[in-house]
């Protein structure tokens, strides 16, 4: 009797085994499938017989911090710090959370926070040598954090130029953000276009186009959106970012009408930017060539779509008084 008890148990733990390891990788496609209130009752169910596994801790910390959930990431990602300490990648997700609940409560409490914060960072950095992410972050957090606080512009570039040694790219970025902060337009132009030559990627593009138009830049901001255009032209969100320079500065205007109408004939979700901003760029560029008939087209068309748009509003009264 005993024998056959052992010879049935083995099959039924077996199958429950396999039901359990199922109903993991179903919570993980979810998960890669940004469905993530699929995923996490699977997760959960999940580390009711596995409460130490640190792949569904981490998957449920990054669930709620994609819920922007702070308080119910902070005890996942300080589990697995505790339990993992050497793990760099666990470090920094805990100091993220940590400095997203910082931004989510009041002044005096967030100073109190400021340590645990900069510690997850800078030990996540030390971990891993080649943690681009960390030193972002730690970019980020030291030219943010007033001086009296711990603020300190030198450790800000110090850990932009470890960001040079691991990624040129990236460190030019870090650069030209701290020199942006300090308001040196130059020295933030030398270093975007560094990146742009050297990475010549969507985002390259979008700093070196941001920095332009922040400093009244348009002529140098629609040449930086037309090339970037050019160079990524399989990107639909870059022809909005070409209708939209033209749009507000009354340059390129024909080819923002052409970058326009490309925009809203493939648009999709991923794209970022809704159809109807791309009917309002319309609508100004149209009322930079003074054609009021199809401004007018235009503008109606983006708040027949959204009624409260309260730019398309303002714009509207703009081109009723041309």
């Amino acid at each position: 009797m005993k024998k056959w008890f052992i010879i049935l148990l083995f099959p039924v733990a077996l199958c429950a085994q396999n039901g359990s390891d199922n109903a993991f990788a179903k919570a993980e496609t979810y998960f890669k499938q940004s469905k993530y209130k699929l995923a996490k009752p699977l997760f959960l169910n999940y580390l009711k017989t596995h409460p130490k596994d640190p792949q569904t801790l981490e998957y449920l910390g990054d669930i709620e911090g994609y819920a922007k959930n702070w308080d119910g990431a902070i005890p996942y990602y300080e589990n697995l710090v505790e339990k993992y300490p050497n793990n760099a990648n666990y470090h920094y997700k805990y100091g993220g959370v940590l400095g997203m609940k910082a931004l989510a409560v009041n002044k005096l409490r967030a100073a109190t926070m400021i340590g645990d914060i900069k510690e997850q960072f800078e030990t996540a950095a030390t971990l891993d040598p080649s943690h681009i992410e960390a030193r972002w972050a730690l970019v980020e957090f030291y030219i943010q954090i007033p001086g009296i606080i711990g603020g300190s512009e030198a450790k800000a570039r110090k850990y932009a130029d470890q960001l040079l040694d691991i990624s040129k790219v990236d460190g030019y970025l870090a650069h030209g953000y701290i020199a942006e902060y300090n308001d040196k337009p130059k020295q933030a132009e030398y270093n975007y276009i560094k990146a742009v030559e050297i990475g010549g990627s969507v985002t390259c593009y979008a700093k070196l186009q941001e920095h332009y138009e922040k400093n009244n830049e348009p002529q140098k901001a629609f040449e930086t959106a037309y090339e970037a255009q050019q160079k990524h032209a399989q990107e639909n969100r870059l022809q909005y970012q070409l209708g939209k320079v033209a749009g507000q500065y009354g340059i390129g205007l024909d080819q923002g009408i052409t970058g326009l109408h490309h925009y809203i004939k493939y648009h999709s979700a991923a794209d970022g930017v809704p159809k109807d901003w791309a009917y309002l760029r319309l609508a100004q560029i149209y009322k930079h060539k003074g054609d009021k008939e199809k401004a007018e087209q235009w503008i109606n068309k983006a708040l027949a779509s959204r009624s409260d748009f309260k730019e398309a509003l303002q714009e509207r009264k703009a081109i009723m008084n041309l």
